[in-house]
């Protein structure tokens, strides 16, 4: 079912293609990018979380279900479009993983949790501090 968006219950204007409806239908859907500070659009920091943010957003989708399928467009769904026999947390697999700070998937896109780590084959490859609160300095 497509929430209704002010005066439209269907055929909704956004511009951009409903993925979520379409895998309600079967469709395999992976949300992504490749326009990251070029000369087309000269803005971006390369983060997933922030094109899985982006997305619901624009379409405005609220769901927890469909924000949770969001996420798996990053992740399961992205890996089965590219043919990944080898995605998971499995014995002999890659290690490729990344570790991001947020109790569930709906979580991660609603507050654009960035990743703490990121492994790939097993190797650390982008480390990530947390904030840490200073107190300002009494004279």
């Amino acid at each position: 079912m497509i929430a209704s968006v002010r005066d439209q219950d269907h055929n909704v204007r956004r511009g951009v293609a409903d993925a979520n409806f379409l895998v309600t239908h079967g469709v395999n859907c992976s949300l992504s990018t490749n326009n990251v500070l070029n000369p087309a659009t000269p803005y971006g920091d390369c983060s997933l979380i922030r094109m899985a943010n982006l997305y619901p957003n624009v379409l405005q989708v609220a769901d927890p279900v469909q924000l949770r399928e969001c996420f798996a467009m990053l992740t399961e769904r992205s890996a089965r479009l590219l043919n990944l026999t080898d995605y998971g947390l499995a014995v002999g697999n890659p290690a490729d993983i990344a570790l991001i700070d947020a109790t569930t998937p709906e979580q991660a896109i609603a507050e654009i949790s960035q990743p703490l780590a990121v492994y790939k084959r097993g190797r650390r490859t982008v480390v990530r501090h947390t904030p840490e609160l200073v107190r300002p300095q009494l004279n």
